[in-house]
């Protein structure tokens, strides 16, 4: 018997570029010192207020069957801090509770788009962006984004592939790039969107990540609102991953669709967590401020030590918890220069061809180990890529 297409082709075929991270992880196992700068998993653990919230809320007996579209408290929550961020008018009826951002991705693409519709999607871009978009039926096409211009899509890059697309799903503060949209570029994207008539995606789960700049949420450009799905998540802002609580906001027509949806699929999210995500959001921005803290002390770390160097560029690390990091002057290419890392110091970092491959000779890190932990392992792959650097040719991806 053979499963469904949709299954076997969620992933493309040959190395994704995440063997380094496999490798590390059965090394680790192994019981050798890995230092893992691969993954998104802050070294913090969720505040205990929250689960203390969490736990109050399960004794209480809300461990039933919750509200599909979420319970009126935390819906109520998500658009009261969307529209104070955003400055657009939302309401609870804009918002569907999700098991996390991963879930809210796939259903609202499967909101916008038919099977064999063509949808977008910007190169660097986060793991599961093309597989969730194969998930729905449709075809992902990746527009591939110069590292020239720090990895920010640009009219030039959009036009040729909006033509005969549906939708495009962009990402900032952007995971892996740590890149923090210009307003420019949310007006070029906004440009194209309504010139194709295509849905924008908007991820923004970083979206309290923001070192440099301000971030923009696409409904408040003029003409988007109604073609605009925004994705949040507990997360990244207050270190919940294992919680699973994201949301969706959008129109209330289409909200409407995906409550429906979800009572086919997920029948909504525990009333417990949702309580403590409510209990979370209640206070405020010192708690995101304090999530957020280590992330921008090590960026600050980070950029004290490459400016001591000429040999590793650092893209300009704007936002999220990231360093996208420009290895082309070792001659190696980002997987062959993690490989080699990984090997001879035991410290592990993600390639940028595991993100696509625009930001092939990149490898991206992770800041989420200790600070002084952090700056032994960067200051390891400074001297290692230097030595590198000396001998070898500049890499061309």
């Amino acid at each position: 018997m053979e499963i469904a297409q949709r299954m076997t082709a969620l992933t493309g075929d040959g190395s994704d570029g995440w063997d380094v991270f496999y490798k590390a992880r059965a090394l680790k196992k192994q019981g050798h010192p890995i230092v893992e700068l691969t993954i998104g998993e802050h070294d913090i653990r969720t505040h205990m207020n929250i689960l203390v919230a969490m736990g109050r809320s399960a004794k209480e007996g809300h461990t039933g069957y919750a509200a599909v579209p979420g319970t009126e408290g935390l819906r109520n929550a998500v658009a009261r801090r969307i529209e104070a961020q955003s400055g657009v008018p939302t309401s609870a009826e804009n918002i569907l509770i999700t098991p996390g951002g991963q879930s809210a991705l796939f259903a609202a693409h499967m909101a916008v788009l038919n099977p064999g519709d063509i949808a977008l999607y910007c190169d660097p871009y986060y793991a599961t962006y093309p597989g969730t978009i194969r998930g729905t039926g449709a075809i992902d096409h990746a527009v591939r984004c110069d590292p020239a211009h720090d990895f920010q899509p640009r009219a030039a890059d959009l036009e040729p592939a909006a033509k005969g697309a549906r939708s495009l799903l962009v990402n900032s503060p952007n995971n892996p790039t740590g890149v923090v949209y210009a307003r420019a570029t949310w007006e070029t994207i906004a440009q194209t969107c309504i010139a194709h008539n295509l849905w924008l995606i908007s991820d923004e789960v970083y979206d309290t990540q923001v070192w440099h700049g301000a971030h923009i949420s696409p409904r408040s450009l003029e003409g988007m609102q109604e073609r605009s799905l925004v994705i949040g998540s507990m997360s990244k802002s207050h270190a919940m991953t294992g919680s699973r609580i994201g949301w969706i906001c959008g129109p209330v027509p289409v909200i409407e669709h995906l409550t429906n949806l979800a009572t086919h699929t997920t029948y909504g999210v525990p009333g417990f967590i949702q309580d403590a995500a409510e209990f979370a959001l209640a206070q405020g921005q010192e708690l995101e401020d304090e999530v957020a803290a280590p992330f921008r002390r090590r960026r600050l770390i980070a950029l004290d030590l490459l400016a001591q160097q000429n040999i590793v560029r650092a893209v300009p690390c704007s936002g999220a918890m990231y360093l996208m990091l420009d290895m082309r002057a070792t001659g190696l290419s980002g997987e062959t220069f993690a490989h080699a890392l990984l090997d001879a110091h035991q410290i592990a970092v993600m390639p940028g061809e595991s993100f696509g491959q625009a930001a092939a000779g990149h490898i991206r890190v992770a800041m989420t180990v200790d600070d002084d932990q952090f700056f032994k392992a960067l200051t390891i792959l400074v001297a290692f890529a230097t030595k590198i650097g000396q001998t070898k040719v500049v890499f061309e991806p």
